[in-house]
């Protein structure tokens, strides 16, 4: 069996098109076609429905692709272990605006310099959007802020639960005020994070429940902007603490006691149960375990 042959089917499984696996492998793509159709022959049974223009697995597809994901771990292990011993390779990380923010300017510039050899691409994205680029090995590790994610696809690495506040400047009207209901400040202009993203989607979930909604001035998932901008003006947003502990210890933002609301949102860093973990990858996950997650 050629090995070429499993990497290709492989990328046509995660990318469910022969004509993306073939730009991302830099075939045409009648030879991903030809090679597909030779593991199929080798392997005596169909590994790919096409109907419509539209690939699925077949069900010895799904069994193949565990075998497939085992076998491809074993040759880059093999290969990482006939390498040179320092550390080097490139990560794929994908995170909320607010953690990626938080990571670069909290712990990147101390893991490269232990680990000048190791390269951190971050890419910004909705949870949605994160778990797609999971089941389609286009990213590494994933960090989520939402509802807390159970998946027997994924191993979650670390995980801890959030608090969150709504927030406004200290001069705000509602400062110092005890025991403000949702309904005391719906009707307050809001700057809050794209709607159906994380932690938004959940507060308007949790609201819909209560017949209520927030219609924001302005909706952005720059949480540098948001918290700049109420402390400014006569706004309110809805954030996690640790993207706000410091205005509000500095004096500038204050949290509201509102409480009759209650989110419950995880921040889970997350891969996939399938993806082989090089040395610098398992180097990155150690290191960030080792760490507080900011809460």
């Amino acid at each position: 069996m050629e090995l070429r042959n499993l990497i290709t089917f492989i990328h046509v499984a995660e990318l469910g098109s022969f004509t993306k696996a073939a730009e991302h492998l830099g075939y045409s793509q009648s030879t991903v076609s030809f090679q597909i159709k030779q593991l199929e022959e080798e392997l005596d049974c169909l590994l790919f429905e096409r109907i419509n223009h539209s690939i699925t697995l077949t069900e010895r597809g799904h069994e193949l692709i565990t075998y497939a994901h085992g076998v491809r771990a074993l040759m880059d292990e093999f290969k990482e272990s006939c390498a040179k011993e320092e550390l080097s390779g490139s990560i794929h990380i994908v995170t909320p605006d607010s953690i990626c923010d938080d990571m670069i300017n909290s712990h990147y510039i101390d893991f490269h310099k232990k680990y000048p050899s190791i390269s951190i691409r971050f890419t910004t994205g909705d949870s949605a959007l994160m778990l797609n680029m999971l089941d389609h090995n286009e990213a590494d590790f994933i960090i989520t802020l939402d509802s807390r994610l159970y998946n027997k696809d994924y191993i979650i690495a670390k995980e801890q639960p959030l608090s969150l506040h709504f927030v406004a400047s200290t001069a705000s009207k509602f400062a110092g005020i005890k025991k403000l209901c949702v309904k005391d400040i719906i009707n307050e202009p809001f700057i809050l994070t794209e709607y159906g993203q994380g932690y938004r989607r959940v507060m308007d979930r949790e609201l819909a429940k209560m017949s209520l909604e927030v219609t924001p001035v302005l909706e952005i998932g720059r949480t540098d902007i948001i918290t700049r901008m109420i402390a400014e003006n006569n706004m309110i947003s809805f954030l996690p603490d640790f993207v706000t502990r410091d205005f509000v210890d500095s004096g500038v933002l204050c949290y509201l006691d509102v409480y009759d609301i209650h989110v419950d949102i995880w921040k889970q860093l997350i891969y996939h149960r399938n993806k082989w973990i090089s040395k610098s990858m398992k180097t990155f996950l150690d290191y960030v375990k080792e760490q507080e997650f900011s809460n």
